[in-house]
């Protein structure tokens, strides 16, 4: 065998003991007539001595080791004179007797150590030598741990693990699909599945009644800390289920792996806003609860009781109260306001108002207000003496709460309120079934086409479909979505109804999904789904800003992979077999 035992496990108990390790050289250290090496392995490090007193020749080969070469020794267990306690190999040590270099390295591009000196690009070009980094390599383990938790789970409900297909036909209705060009059918292109939406639906049809899968989803577009083109979802479906039985049982399952992985009990029963009332007071169908600041509409307090343009103009007015900020400088107000203005947040300009300590007023719309409308502003914004009072006002409401959003978390993070410790959770419910989408010039379905109406709005479906509710739910933590689902439409007319009001003709909600239109037609059951993201879950769990330390070979936010150059061309053969030219002339244009 290569090895008796890992790096990670030897005690003082095992001290006597003649073991054989191997590993990766961390770090070597030369001390006089001594060589102290680092060994490490996925399991922890041990530390190797090699004696020139003892065996001059052994000494002298471990001088010539560098840092990541892959070494092999054989040895006897020691109390280590000098303990670390940081180590949980820290009471012992091994005295080398044989030394075997299995591989050599070369010197690495960058430290492979906790806080490394590699930039981001760099880490993913070198991704194998990434993952051997114990703060990226516990984030994989965690991502085990937590599928192995969820597999018991659900197979404790009763659930089944289906695999559906990869390659499936395309239905561009949303996110953009990749698509895959069959060379047995010229002309003619798979899509990687954006989610097995439809096939999980089917399931139900053929009365599986409870499915899940840990599956596999690809979306082409653009993306940020959270997205990658192909990521991964806990996709479930159940049959014979109304929204509080899904919502119910998959609270259960976070409760599950809040408590199992981080020692968090979260409460019996979870808060559940409706989008409307998320949007007016967070300003986001996601909302961080973990701190307060909540909205205050400021239209009867400032519109129309002053002389200023801005806000008579006005279409909403709301504001956040800042826990004692008064004391705020102008350098830092102005930089709140230059923040405001970043195209990425897209505000006119900010107000603020400083309640301050001493019982005094400033503002920057001092000359436009009464001391009389400032005090009642400060009753309406429940402020005290030492806080601050930041305003935002716009054309389109839902906008500006996004914008005030947007300076709520800001502050929210320059107050230390969003620590990775702590952890709020919730549901949005209500959701509009409909979106307007400028680009398309229609309605859009806000989650997918397949979501059940609420059932006291479906005669608004063919009067005032924008005002119709779904029967659909987010499951929020932190003020990130990490999973959602909704009821299905089971009925094949009002499926067909759906296609109607989203502009599909007959024959294109045929041509693209008559499979399901005609399987609903066959004794479909009432079915409701959910997908968390794993990817989101785990990074949510691990403390971590981006997914992309939760995944074990992930894109760039380019949607490159950097350590194997995809996506790049491919040969004229291969272009030839598919039946593809490929013109980019215009794109070099």
């Amino acid at each position: 065998m290569y090895r008796t035992n890992t790096c990670g496990e030897l005690r003082l108990a095992d001290a006597g003991k003649h073991v054989t390790l191997a590993g990766w050289v961390q770090r070597l250290r030369k001390m006089g007539g001594m060589t102290f090496v680092d060994l490490r392995d996925r399991y922890g490090i041990t530390q190797l001595v090699f004696d020139e007193s003892a065996d001059s020749e052994l000494c002298e080969r471990a001088n010539r080791l560098g840092r990541e070469f892959c070494i092999q020794v054989k040895g006897d267990v020691s109390e280590r004179q000098s303990k670390n306690a940081n180590l949980p190999t820290g009471d012992v040590e091994i005295i080398a007797k044989e030394l075997v270099i299995l591989s050599e390295s070369k010197t690495p591009p960058f430290t492979i150590e906790d806080n490394t000196d590699g930039g981001d690009d760099l880490r993913m070009k070198f991704r194998y030598l990434d993952l051997r980094r114990n703060a990226v390599r516990k984030n994989l383990e965690l991502r085990h741990r937590m599928t192995i938790l969820i597999r018991n789970f659900l197979d404790s409900k009763d659930f089944i693990e289906v695999e559906t297909p990869i390659l499936i036909g395309s239905t561009p209705e949303g996110a953009r699909d990749f698509v895959v060009p069959s060379r047995m059918n010229p002309g003619q292109f798979y899509a990687l599945p954006q989610s097995p939406q439809t096939l999980k639906q089917l399931l139900m049809v053929s009365g599986f009644d409870r499915y899940f899968q840990i599956a596999k989803c690809f979306r082409d577009e653009d993306l940020r800390a959270d997205r990658q083109p192909e990521f991964t979802q806990i996709d479930c479906e159940m049959s014979f289920v109304e929204q509080d039985d899904v919502i119910d049982l998959f609270e259960d399952l976070a409760r599950h792996l809040f408590k199992e992985v981080r020692g968090i009990q979260l409460p019996a029963k979870l808060q559940q806003l409706t989008w409307h009332e998320a949007m007016r007071r967070f300003g986001s169908d996601k909302p961080d609860i973990r701190f307060g600041m909540e909205f205050v509409e400021l239209m009867d307090v400032l519109k129309g009781t002053g002389s200023f343009s801005v806000f008579d103009n006005a279409e909403y007015i709301g504001g956040i109260c800042v826990p004692g900020c008064a004391e705020y400088t102008r350098k830092q107000l102005d930089a709140l306001t230059d923040f405001v203005k970043r195209p990425q947040v897209g505000a006119k300009g900010l107000v603020y108002v400083k309640y301050n300590t001493d019982g005094t007023v400033k503002s920057s719309v001092d000359k436009f207000y009464s001391p009389e409308v400032l005090q009642t502003l400060k009753e309406k914004m429940g402020a005290n003496d030492g806080d601050l009072v930041l305003i935002l006002s716009g054309d389109n409401a839902n906008k500006t709460r996004t914008q005030l959003c947007t300076l709520r978390l800001e502050m929210g993070d320059r107050l230390g309120l969003r620590p990775k410790d702590k952890f709020e959770c919730l549901w949005i419910i209500d959701f509009p079934l409909f979106e307007w989408s400028d680009e398309e010039q229609r309605l859009m379905a806000t989650h997918h086409p397949f979501t059940m109406p609420n059932p006291d709005d479906i005669p608004l479906l063919d009067t005032n479909p924008e005002l119709v509710r779904a029967k659909a739910y987010d499951f929020v933590c932190n003020g990130v979505e990490l999973g959602g689902g909704s009821l299905r439409i089971h009925d094949s007319r009002l499926q067909e109804k759906m296609f109607g009001i989203l502009g599909f003709t007959e024959e294109r909600a045929m041509a693209q999904f008559g499979f399901l239109i005609n399987a609903f037609k066959y004794g479909a059951p009432p079915h409701a789904g959910l997908a968390f993201g794993l990817d989101r879950f785990v990074s949510i769990m691990a403390g971590l800003d981006s997914i992309r330390d939760c995944i074990a070979f992930p894109k760039n936010n380019s949607g490159r992979d950097v350590m194997l150059d995809a996506p790049s061309t491919i040969d004229q053969k291969q272009l030839d077999e598919l039946c593809l030219k490929v013109d980019v002339s215009q794109e070099n244009e």
